[in-house]
């Protein structure tokens, strides 16, 4: 009897990929929505498996250490909505980001739609990849700014708006590329050379951008 397909987990996805390197990671998806995601393929993008043969080729991800590559989430049925529990906290953190941005020239507007879409004003988020409170810092990032406790709203935002402020930098203030690079890694976007073709990327960035413009914008 051939065995079924192997459908593993996000969890075992990322195990894939060692923290110290860079990890693809190819995914599928059968006619009936079920996801496969593999690191083992033949040159022409199929699973070794022949049980694997019906699934189809949607993207390759490329995991870095920088990476926080996942799906986020609406929080409630618009934009604006949170979770019930981190609702209350949409304004506890202003003047935390009024110093951050007055400190780094990052837009305080844009910091509160990364938190938003990052965390959802929760300042103990964790990521499935593993980043870390309110602005959802990979372990490398917060360790490349001396973050003590990423936890720690104050720590996190600092450091998050200043790994922001390297990015607009680098990219020239391409809010675009920005974005993209929080998410997957400066790696990814140096490989495409804008938005990574990855769907939960570009989910990012549209979200982010969205409510920067529609929610914060001259507002925080």
């Amino acid at each position: 009897m051939q065995k079924p397909p192997l459908i593993l987990s996000v969890s075992l996805l990322l195990a894939l990929a060692t923290p110290a390197s860079a990890g693809n990671v190819y995914q599928f998806r059968d006619n009936e929505g079920r996801v496969l995601f593999t690191n083992v393929v033949t040159a022409n993008k199929m699973p070794k498996d022949v049980a694997f043969r019906e699934y189809r080729t949607l993207e390759k991800v490329t995991f870095y250490k920088d990476s926080n590559i996942h799906r986020y989430q609406n929080w409630g049925s618009s934009e604006y909505d949170l979770l019930p529990s981190y609702s209350k906290n949409r304004n506890s953190y202003d003047d935390l980001i009024r110093t951050a941005a007055s400190q780094s020239g990052v837009d305080r507007a844009l910091i509160k739609a990364v938190i938003h879409t990052e965390s959802g004003f929760n300042p103990q988020a964790l990521s499935k990849p593993g980043a870390q409170g309110l602005m959802q810092l990979m372990p490398a990032t917060a360790a490349r700014y001396n973050v003590g406790n990423p936890f720690d709203p104050k720590e996190n935002i600092f450091a998050g708006t200043r790994h922001l402020r390297y990015l607009m930098q680098r990219y020239n203030n391409n809010l675009e590329k920005v974005l993209a690079a929080y998410n997957a890694g400066e790696r990814n976007v140096e490989k495409y050379n804008g938005i990574p073709p990855f769907a939960e990327t570009q989910d990012y960035v549209r979200r982010v951008i969205s409510r920067y413009k529609h929610l914060y914008k001259d507002k925080v």
